[in-house]
């Protein structure tokens, strides 16, 4: 097609729309290299082989068919090659990993006296990585300052790194030349080192730094805390501080946020002053960081201050006062919260969306998680796994579980999170049978099930007394898992236990490398409940003995225990000692237990 649109031409029509429908053409028309010259050879009978724009596209063809060599011969071959054909050759070149090829024709385009452009600078810059040619990228990189292209952001991206060894590659290479106290430069080393998590390799780059400015103490403050090297991070700006230099707007906000992953109050108060000394108490990002600090550290109310004092608040420091409302357990709050931000006409996103959903699971709340659900629609969030996981949580915790299966259908890829949440949403809303079909669709769809969905499973397998489902389910994960994690250990005791199968209980509770309170009470309880409430009592008394503080639910265990054997005067002893010796109220369960402790053996006046 190419090949006859060129022919049905004489020189006398080449007009820019003529040129126009050749591109068209000639771009859908290309299927061999042979085709390709074909096309080229009639460029040169019809007086065309010097019209760049059409060089170009028969150029870029050739690249297509990894014919470097013949590119060349196309190249050469024009009279006037502007900085469009230099930069389809250079492009290529690069395209088919020929990096030393690349350089040396950006070479001869400069010694020709062409300036290269915006689109030159990030495929040659891509051949000096790729060979390591640190002296000509250092060029490169002058050339770009010079002609005003360092605010490209693809150019930037190109001064890339590809492993550590590079990165020190790199460095040497700034020693050799002199360059190694260039502040910019070193900035790019340190990011790479930290991106790599080299800190201690970033330590002796900063360390060799003659004057390093506040560019370089910052990138090496936020370094640390990208790594979660928070202590390091705080020390990095004491050390600062003391030699004299003065954080700025970018220091702040990653200071704030080591001392607040390290609840270190007392240095974010100093911070706090030194940001209202310095004018930075209105910057919204340094004002986010602060409120994160006093919720993190205990002290809402304040958070709450600061947050009402930020003039332009954003989504960031609306889902950091809802979160910090979340964390102390003022879930209402949050809620209330997320409700002014709509108010407001913000677009959450999904974090914050997540967060007040998991408020609303603490609460039951259905309506305002109905309210969210909405939202999420209007929002375009729906199909988010993070916040349509939460949403099912959501549900499944508000006993609604036709629409958590709604929101789980609808989500398009689903990860284990996502499974497992609905499956002990079926499992703790009484429903096993749904439970342990999901789970077994989960299997077909070659999921290797986590500690969640193995809880759930295990739940719903104790309700059904299936001890043979259960115990093929727990080899699914290796014992040494169930073993060395609590909730998994507990999951499979009460199992064995609500399935009659104490003796395998007893088995696994005695091979528990960590027993926390709640193992103990998986065990406690299984045994009361299977008839061995004198062994129960034993095996309280060496919680007592080992330092775990029993909790009310213990208790319910041995009350239980005493109710179907009883034992009312052991029964009294435990309940009294509650609030006596351990200081825990009863509960409405407990008064039932002893209720029914008491009227089973006609005590009732």
């Amino acid at each position: 097609m190419a090949m006859a649109t060129i022919a049905s031409l004489s020189p006398a029509t080449s007009s820019f729309s003529k040129l126009i429908e050749i591109k068209k053409r000639i771009l859908e028309g290309f299927t061999s290299i042979k085709h390709v010259k074909h096309v080229h050879a009639a460029l040169f009978r019809f007086g065309l082989h010097q019209d760049s724009y059409l060089l170009n596209l028969v150029l870029k063809a050739s690249f297509n068919f990894d014919q470097t060599n013949y590119t060349r011969l196309i190249f050469h071959q024009a009279k006037d090659p502007n900085v469009f054909l230099w930069n389809t050759m250079i492009q290529g070149l690069v395209s088919t990993d020929c990096f030393l090829d690349a350089t040396q024709f950006y070479v001869s385009m400069r010694t020709q006296g062409f300036w290269p452009n915006n689109f030159t600078f990030p495929f040659v810059l891509k051949a000096c990585s790729r060979l390591l040619d640190f002296p000509l990228g250092i060029r490169i990189h002058a050339l770009v300052i010079k002609l005003g292209f360092d605010r490209d952001v693809f150019i930037k991206t190109r001064v890339c790194f590809t492993s550590i060894k590079h990165v020190k590659h790199v460095h040497a290479a700034l020693f050799r030349f002199g360059l190694h106290q260039d502040s910019y430069l070193l900035n790019l080393v340190l990011k790479a080192s930290f991106n790599f998590d080299q800190t201690n390799y970033t330590r002796l780059i900063f360390h060799q730094a003659k004057d390093p400015n506040v560019f370089l103490w910052n990138t090496m403050i936020q370094g640390l805390v990208s790594t979660d090297c928070f202590l390091d991070a705080t020390q990095f700006y004491v050390s600062m501080r003391t030699q004299g230099f003065w954080p700025n707007n970018f220091t702040f906000p990653f200071v704030l946020k080591a001392c607040s992953r390290l609840l270190d109050f007392p240095l974010g108060i100093r911070i706090h002053a030194l940001v209202i000394k310095l004018g930075f108490d209105r910057d919204v990002f340094i004002k986010t960081s602060l409120l994160y600090l006093y919720s993190k550290c205990g002290y809402l109310d304040y958070a709450r201050k600061v947050f009402d004092d930020i003039p332009d608040k954003n989504v960031i420091s609306w889902t950091a006062m809802i979160s910090g409302y979340i964390d102390v357990e003022r879930y209402r709050e949050a809620v209330d919260l997320f409700r002014k931000l709509i108010d407001m006409g913000l677009r959450p996103d999904s974090f914050s969306v997540v967060r007040v959903l998991s408020a609303c699971a603490h609460l039951g709340d259905l309506n305002s998680g109905e309210w969210i659900d909405r939202c999420i629609t209007q929002f375009g969030l729906s199909r988010n796994v993070f916040v349509a996981t939460a949403l099912v949580d959501m549900y499944a915790k508000c006993g609604n579980m036709e629409k958590a299966r709604y929101a789980f259908d609808g989500v398009p890829v689903k990860d284990i999170v996502t499974w497992s949440t609905m499956i002990q949403g079926y499992a703790s809303n009484g429903l096993p049978k749904e439970a342990l079909d999901l789970f077994f669709q989960m299997q077909k769809e070659k999921l290797a099930p986590d500690r969640y969905s193995m809880v759930g499973v295990l739940s719903a397998c104790a309700r059904l007394g299936a001890v043979e489902l259960g115990d093929w389910a727990s080899k699914l994960m290796d014992i040494e898992e169930f073993l060395s994690n609590p909730v998994l250990g507990t999951a499979l005791i009460d199992m064995y236990a609500k399935c009659g199968s104490m003796t395998q209980a007893w088995e696994i509770f005695k091979r528990m490398k960590e027993k926390d309170v709640v193992v103990w009470i998986a065990a406690i309880s299984g045994l009361a409940m299977n008839g061995h409430v004198k062994p129960a009592f034993g095996l309280f008394g060496k919680m007592e003995k080992s330092g775990i503080r029993p909790n009310a639910n213990t208790f319910m265990g041995l009350l239980c225990g005493c109710t179907h054997v009883g034992l009312v005067n052991d029964g009294r002893r435990y309940f009294d000692s509650m609030n006596r010796v351990f200081s825990l109220t009863p509960t409405i369960e407990h008064y039932g237990c002893m209720v029914d402790l008491l009227a089973r053996a006609g005590l009732t006046r």
